[in-house]
């Protein structure tokens, strides 16, 4: 793990985005994640009785769904001190093991950058 005090407006950018998903669905996480093209894709905790996602696993997914080959970085916001090995699974299947995830607490601010891998 190491410190990331500056950001670049482009993490930053997915840092708002996934922190914007968290309120406004009020849910345990918010998360988003930038492709190779630079797109970016958003998402909450998916908890339904039959189907339970992080936040971060649902926004790989939805990059997956939308014809996303990679991942540049990825960023969650949460309670959580860090992002679960299951989480960085997701993200490295899709974007290799040195796709860095952000984590940032729910104010926003980034406490911490992992590698996927």
């Amino acid at each position: 793990m190491t410190e990331t005090p500056a950001l670049d407006p482009e993490d930053r950018k997915i840092v708002t985005l996934a922190r914007s998903a968290r309120a406004r669905n009020g849910v345990p996480e918010g998360a988003a994640v930038r492709d190779e093209t630079g797109r970016t894709y958003v998402a909450g905790t998916v908890a339904l009785d039959s189907l339970k996602l992080s936040a971060l696993r649902t926004a790989v997914a939805m990059a997956v769904a939308s014809g996303a080959k990679s991942l540049e970085a990825a960023a969650v916001v949460t309670e959580a001190e860090s992002a679960s090995d299951e989480d960085r699974a997701a993200v490295r299947d899709l974007g290799g093991p040195g796709t860095p995830v952000l984590v940032a607490s729910p104010d926003g601010a980034v406490r911490a950058t992992v590698n996927a891998g």
